[in-house]
């Protein structure tokens, strides 16, 4: 057992205990203002809208903390700057921040960073022009692909997926010798652009696919769905080898019909979100900005994905990511 694994388990079977008791005493609601950067994402990305909703909320509940929300790449940019101490809190997706904790491909070493709370999941978007070439993923070889920002966790999940479909020009993850094969497919060419970027892009052909990683629906791909006819292909296949890979971060979601006018559901790959902290945020400040994301957790969450919830159980399971102390503390003492 982990032991990330271990403290959740603290967390849900155990009592106030002598570490809540200690913590009583420690909130934010007196004394001066203290002032948290949070590293969101994009401008028009769900990163940046989730930033701005819990920043207003903040100011709404008269708690002595203001966020002040960063414009980023997102998550791979996100938690460098959390380790570098620039920021306080992060958003960042549940695979890049295990990659952190674990110092896995992007970071070069374990970075001792905390969550405070799953929010929910990002769905992976692969859409096309319907009367394009492209039906499947296959069919992206050697061809342009706007593959999310560079720094962003849309571009690590890209890189992931093109890599399980042998299409990414990354060296391959370590295997057993393969049996003979026929010579592999040009590899994607996969474009760094962020979310209006990518958007653009397909709408002026040179891309002809386009990965994003967010929420449903997303603004921008709504709007796009409404211009012109779009078809999302189902990316749900790459679950299992992703999960072999990469423990359970990956998991099989579903676009419903109805968004961005489908007609039919969409399998694909789910990734959750994390809130991320310092681990040497005051403990106060943690229980207090808690308070705050599940008393108002469906206006964070209205401009970020269609029917989400915040819920203890969920907001607990971080993977390999440890829970911030006072995250510890605010759970055991709201939820026993």
């Amino acid at each position: 057992m982990t032991s990330a694994e271990v403290t959740r388990r603290r967390v849900m079977g155990g009592g106030l205990g002598a570490l809540a008791g200690a913590l009583a005493g420690c909130s934010g609601d007196s004394g001066p203002v203290r002032r948290l950067r949070l590293a969101t994402g994009p401008e028009g990305g769900p990163y940046n809208a989730f930033g701005r909703a819990l920043a207003q909320a903040v100011t709404a509940s008269g708690r002595r903390i203001e966020i002040v929300p960063v414009s980023t790449a997102a998550s791979v940019n996100n938690l460098r700057k959390l380790d570098e101490g620039s920021v306080e809190l992060a958003l960042a997706m549940a695979d890049v921040a295990e990659d952190a904790v674990l110092g896995r491909e992007s970071f070069p070493r374990p970075t001792p960073l905390t969550a405070l709370a799953r929010v929910y999941v990002n769905y992976t978007h692969l859409l096309v022009p319907a009367d394009g070439p492209v039906r499947s993923v296959q069919d992206l070889a050697g061809r342009p692909v706007a593959a999310g920002a560079a720094g962003s966790g849309v571009q690590v999940v890209t890189e992931r997926i093109l890599r399980a479909a042998g299409l990414s020009g990354a060296p391959p993850a370590p295997a057993p010798p393969p049996a003979p094969a026929p010579a592999p497919a040009p590899a994607a060419d996969e474009r760094p652009l962020g979310l209006a970027a990518s958007v653009s892009a397909l709408r002026d052909g040179s891309v002809d696919a386009l990965f994003w990683s967010g929420g449903v629906p997303t603004a921008a791909l709504a709007a796009l769905a409404r211009e012109r006819p779009l078809r999302f292909l189902p990316l749900d296949a790459y679950v299992a080898p992703l999960r072999d890979r990469y423990a359970p971060v990956y998991t099989t979601v579903t676009l419903p019909a109805g968004v961005y006018g489908l007609t039919e559901p969409v399998g694909t790959v789910g990734v959750g979100n994390y809130l991320m902290a310092r681990a040497d945020v005051p403990q106060g400040l943690v229980r207090d900005l808690l308070e705050v994301v599940f008393e108002r957790w469906r206006d964070l969450l209205r401009e970020v994905t269609a029917g989400a919830r915040l819920e203890p159980r969920f907001a607990i399971s971080t993977g390999e990511v440890p829970l911030h102390p006072g995250a510890v503390a605010h759970y055991r003492s709201v939820y026993g």
